[in-house]
């Protein structure tokens, strides 16, 4: 018998569908996005309402164009503008019409609102499909450090900066002596004294903007260091004066003066150096609050602190009001402060908040050893006036508490994994905080419309509608 081929014919012109929702199967996640993106009121976009020049775009096409490649892997303007070409489900998405990548880039940088009213919605869609369930939720809280859009070879230090100030002053009084001299010996071909002067005048500006910088930041830090020294001496006196032994040194106050390694970015100076799995690197710290039944992000935010050890309050505040009462917080050790607990834990008038706060006290191996294994009774509860690391303690060695905290390494983690590796976005593309926190809410988005698809969340709309 005579082997059998697939005929593939290039010449014959084909007649496509009259449908382009056609070209794609029922159950694609474009579909899904276009049906979601219907529903979300995107009235305030600013847009031409005169009626002059060109025409524009739809912001309901543009947003599902941004959420759509941003879910599939793709990020940059250019490569997005490319796939309108190229992807048949993004020309399915774009009925066919190709926005250029300036239309694109300039959408996404200004609609931060937009972007937020959006993950809202699709937090109360969740809830409608029956996929969320919200009020008294239990979220799981981390941060990933995400690269910024600058070089860490484009940083200086403020020691540095300082040495390169000098240097520089030195070599200008160079030249302004050899400029007086009539037979000093002539520069080489192109180069002449007063623009040699310029570019090192330019640069000595710059450095001294960037230690300028670095001092404003430290003066910052220092006032917050000082505070916090000054809480921490009133405590040591109040258990003085309870007459309990306080042990340890006293801590060291803080210094005004920045430190002489600390860096400015010339290409991003609001991001920083962080430390990462592939080493130090300029980075922003994006921060998720993950509700641990749906998996889906309820809270999110962009923070310049290079560890997590004031983050829990500001994430946990970020949380979107629409996901209800938060009943547990769960967090590893990098979040714990008395301070952060104290504040989530408590109202202003030391009343209950409702909110319990999970947070292990140090780091532990994932190696369990026999005893680990063995069945405990309950432990004890520590006789007050216990103070919160230890009332902490006692939480996470309960049955109840490891339980639930075993919960946050298989859902927050997870979900910062997917983003990372599945959906392939491990550097900002816009540059400074506020414009980072807007991708970084495109990006959540992007993850919850993805995580709803997979919910089969299509069918469950399709069969509402």
């Amino acid at each position: 018998m005579a082997t059998r081929l697939v005929n593939i014919d290039r010449d014959t012109a084909l007649l496509l569908p009259p449908d382009m929702r056609e070209w794609v199967p029922a159950d694609h996640l474009v579909h899904f996005i276009l049906d979601a993106v219907e529903g979300i009121d995107v009235s305030q976009v600013r847009v031409n309402t005169r009626g002059t020049g060109d025409e524009q775009y739809p912001p309901s096409m543009l947003l599902a164009l941004l959420v759509y490649s941003y879910a599939t892997g793709v990020f940059g303007s250019r490569r997005i503008e490319q796939s309108t070409y190229e992807n048949v489900a993004v020309r399915v998405l774009t009925a066919d019409t190709h926005p250029d990548h300036d239309t694109i880039c300039t959408f996404r940088r200004e609609n931060k609102a937009l972007f937020t009213a959006s993950f809202v919605k699709v937090l109360q869609l969740a809830q409608e499909l029956k996929l969320a369930r919200f009020g008294q939720i239990t979220v799981s809280v981390d941060g990933t450090k995400i690269a910024a859009n600058a070089s860490k070879h484009s940083a200086v230090s403020y020691q540095h900066a300082g040495k390169s100030v000098e240097q520089l002053e030195l070599e200008v009084k160079d030249l302004l002596a050899k400029a007086e001299q009539a037979e000093a010996t002539p520069l080489q071909d192109g180069l002449t004294v007063p623009e040699e002067i310029m570019r090192r005048q330019q640069r000595k500006a710059a450095l001294e903007k960037a230690r300028a910088a670095i001092e404003a930041r430290a003066h910052a830090r220092y006032a917050a260091d000082l505070a916090e020294h000054e809480t921490k001496m009133d405590q040591r006196q109040a258990r003085r004066e309870r007459g309990e032994k306080v042990g340890g040194r006293a801590p060291r106050p803080p210094r005004p003066e920045p430190k002489p390694k600390e860096q400015y970015n010339f290409t991003d100076p609001e991001s920083r150096i962080m430390k990462t799995a592939d080493g130090f690197q300029q980075c922003y710290n994006a921060q998720a609050a993950v509700e641990v039944q749906s998996r889906l992000i309820v809270g999110e935010r962009v923070s310049q602190a290079p560890n997590d050890k004031e983050e829990l309050v500001p994430t946990v505040a970020a949380i979107a009001p629409e996901a209800g009462p938060i009943a547990a917080v769960l967090a590893d050790s990098g979040f714990y402060s008395e301070a952060a607990v104290k504040h989530i834990e408590q109202k202003p008038d030391a009343s209950p908040t409702g909110t319990t706060v999970y947070t292990a006290m140090e780091r532990t191996g994932h190696h369990r050893s026999v005893a680990d294994l063995e069945k405990k009774p309950e432990p004890p509860e520590p006789p007050p006036p216990a103070r919160i690391g230890e009332k902490m303690r006692h939480r996470l060695e309960t049955t109840a508490g490891k339980t639930l905290y075993k919960q946050r390494q298989q859902t927050v983690e997870p979900v910062c994994g997917i983003i990372k590796a599945a959906m392939g976005f491990r550097q900002f593309l816009l540059r400074g905080v506020q414009k980072a926190s807007t991708e970084w809410t495109l990006v959540c988005l992007a993850y919850n419309l993805r995580r709803l698809h997979t919910l089969n969340a299509a069918v469950k709309l399709a069969v509402a509608a």
